[in-house]
């Protein structure tokens, strides 16, 4: 059973609404005082697809910006992504 690409398609884009949403949820709750948001979701969340949707809510929000050992991990997941989306790619073609 194949998945239609528009399904795959819809699904990364709501994952990463969902990513960077999460990055705008946490900074207004780092505004707030309140309990925050695991950095370890942030990166589950980019794991599985979100990693355009961080980079964007870093960016929209400011947030996370400086943050380590967060950014190093976020940017080992994004090359991770593009490694692995070559080598299928490839195997395709």
């Amino acid at each position: 059973m194949t998945v239609p690409p528009f399904c795959i398609a819809a699904a990364l884009a709501a994952i990463n609404l969902v990513t960077l949403a999460m990055f705008g949820v946490d900074k207004t709750l780092a505004r707030t005082g309140s309990r925050r948001v695991r950095e370890s979701t942030f990166l589950w969340l980019a794991l599985i697809g979100g990693t355009p949707g961080a980079y964007a809510g870093r960016e929209l929000f400011r947030h996370k910006t400086r943050k380590q050992p967060f950014s190093s991990r976020l940017l080992g997941i994004a090359v991770f992504q593009l490694v692995a989306s070559g080598a299928v790619i490839c195997w395709i073609f």
